[in-house]
């Protein structure tokens, strides 16, 4: 009698063993992200600031709309807050900007906003150390989060758009925790300081699914 109880103890043990795993290995956060992602469809919203020209916030709408299925809104153009200048007056922050961004968006919606100015930020070392306090760049976005920011004032050659395009699906996918991509021709590929622009042809087919996981629709 004694060893069936010690039997059944053991038993139900394990059991209570191998949920607990099982809860432990459903909490993990790459499977619960997907699982929250994949219950709703992403709003995309197109936010020109008063510096953008609509026609070409047309273009580029139409573009993103070439990959992007969802929902794709354009907002009425909104000045460039005042407090995003740099120390210098120079060129505005991107990182202001984007935390601007996310404010003027809801959960669900994704922001991109679109300017021509010159857009900088704080360029770190991969140990952490500053290597240019107001470096400037094409675009930045949270990774993850849900506002981006893309500027067309480092863009040249008659293709400015389409580069300006490139860009802005670049920092959304940095919106969904998307990292920097090892393919070439992947729009998730690290510029590294350089215009690779023209080489970019779609996201490869990791990124892809990455995406739709969490919550796209893509043509």
């Amino acid at each position: 009698m004694f060893n069936l109880k010690i039997i059944l103890l053991i038993t139900t043990c394990m059991i209570y063993s191998s949920c607990n795993q099982n809860k432990s290995n459903n909490n993990r956060p790459e499977l619960k992200f997907k699982k929250k992602e994949t219950t709703g469809k992403k709003i995309l919203l197109v936010q020109p600031f008063e510096d953008f020209p609509i026609s070409s916030t047309q273009i580029v709408t139409n573009q993103l709309k070439d990959i992007y299925s969802g929902t794709v809104i354009i907002k009425k153009p909104i000045r460039l807050p005042r407090f995003a200048r740099n120390t210098y007056n120079t060129r505005y922050r991107a990182d202001s900007l984007i935390h601007f961004l996310k404010k003027v968006s809801k959960e669900g919606q994704l922001i991109i906003g679109l300017t021509n100015h010159d857009i900088s930020h704080t360029q770190r070392s991969n140990d952490g150390h500053v290597l240019d306090d107001d470096h400037g760049i094409m675009g930045l976005g949270y990774c993850p989060g849900r506002s981006c920011i893309a500027s067309t004032f480092r863009l040249k050659g008659k293709n400015k758009y389409e580069k300006l395009f490139k860009v802005a699906i670049h920092e959304l996918g940095h919106t969904q925790g998307l990292p920097h991509c090892p393919v070439k021709t992947c729009l998730m590929r690290d510029a590294e300081g350089k215009d690779h622009l023209d080489e970019l042809k779609d996201f490869c087919k990791k990124c892809k699914l990455f995406l739709v996981q969490s919550g796209w629709d893509l043509n």
